[in-house]
């Protein structure tokens, strides 16, 4: 039996639950949970506002742990091993998609709380290619939010060619955008942070900026003009899109991994003038996943974090839900 933490409908509180997993895929491994993150997309999923959520509800998709069990069939990982588990658990392997190294892009990926159970557990399971060893150096108290938040501002940076040499932007210094920071400084880029809080700028230039922007500001957004040769949005409000692709130089990328409430309008002619894109993606594949933990490992970047133990659940949610939270919220199981 499975020990976790469940929802018995949206919006309820969590309570201990248990389940019987059934026997172990040949291909999947067990990991027993150390620590899970909570991210937004857990209260998401929580509240069902995606319209997609099952319950018994168990979240949990930033998940470090100990591989206690592997099937037959599984690869790379072995018993004792720490390991991260984030939003995907699986994906077909066979599709012209995941042969090409897409895997997080496969159409029938399944995914860690979505129809079945999450990391809010003392155990959870996996495909073993999306169960990824944590290399020495990272804080394994910390490093959940890298396996969702982490990979999700890292692999744009890999996809699209971000170079030592550009002009970067992150807006947003949240839960998502002080990962992009950090990751961004130690890239080697010259990084400017986005802001409509002035509250933020010296944490901002704490956390890797080299310069800090009102994003509501239209005079400091004039200023910088066709300066930014990548602009990475993690921000979940609607901003002037008008002025952010004005600051792109030539050729420069509009990137969205947060998601603003309302369709953002790019108008034609300066994106055709300017050979400017705007672009989003999801996670990174379980190879990107791998190369953003040794990064983190060279450079000693951790997420800044929260901690509760697991049977507090309730009250780690809450203050991620009250928009407190310095960045992320990770739990510790404590399951006796």
């Amino acid at each position: 039996m499975i020990r976790a933490y469940a929802a018995s409908a949206p919006k309820a509180p969590l309570k201990p639950f248990e389940f019987d997993p059934g026997p172990l895929g040949a291909e999947q491994v067990e990991i027993k949970v150390r620590s899970c993150g909570i991210c937004h997309s857990d209260l998401s999923m929580l509240n069902n506002d995606w319209g997609m959520s099952a319950y018994p509800f168990v979240p949990g998709h930033e998940v470090i742990g100990t591989v206690a069990a592997v099937g037959p069939a599984a690869k790379r990982v072995k018993v004792g091993d720490t390991v991260g588990l984030g939003w995907f658990s699986g994906s077909c392997m066979a599709c012209r998609t995941c042969l090409g190294g897409d895997q997080n892009l496969c159409a029938t990926a399944e995914q860690t709380i979505v129809g079945r159970h999450g990391g809010f557990a003392d155990k959870v399971r996996a495909h073993w290619a999306w169960t990824t060893p944590i290399p020495q150096g990272v804080d394994f108290d910390k490093a959940g939010p890298l396996l969702c938040g982490g990979i999700t501002v890292f692999n744009p940076i890999v996809q699209f060619d971000v170079r030592p040499t550009h002009r970067v932007g992150v807006i947003g210094i949240g839960g998502l955008g002080h990962m992009a920071l950090a990751f961004l400084n130690k890239w080697g880029c010259e990084v400017t942070a986005f802001t409509s809080s002035a509250s933020k700028r010296e944490e901002a230039m704490s956390l890797g900026a080299h310069r800090v922007v009102n994003s509501t500001d239209s005079a400091e957004l004039g200023k910088i003009a066709g300066s930014l040769d990548f602009i990475l949005n993690t921000a979940n409000v609607d901003l002037d899109w008008g002025a952010m692709m004005n600051a792109l130089a030539p050729k420069g990328r509009l990137h969205i991994v947060g998601v603003p409430p309302s369709p953002i309008p790019a108008a034609a002619f300066p994106m055709i003038a300017g050979q400017k894109t705007l672009s989003g993606s999801p996670l990174g594949s379980p190879a990107t996943t791998a190369t953003m933990l040794d990064f983190c490992a060279r450079h000693r970047i951790n997420p800044v974090t929260e901690t509760f133990p697991m049977s507090k659940v309730n009250e780690a949610l809450e203050r991620l839900h009250s928009g407190k939270a310095r960045y992320r919220v990770v739990l510790q199981a404590d399951f006796a």
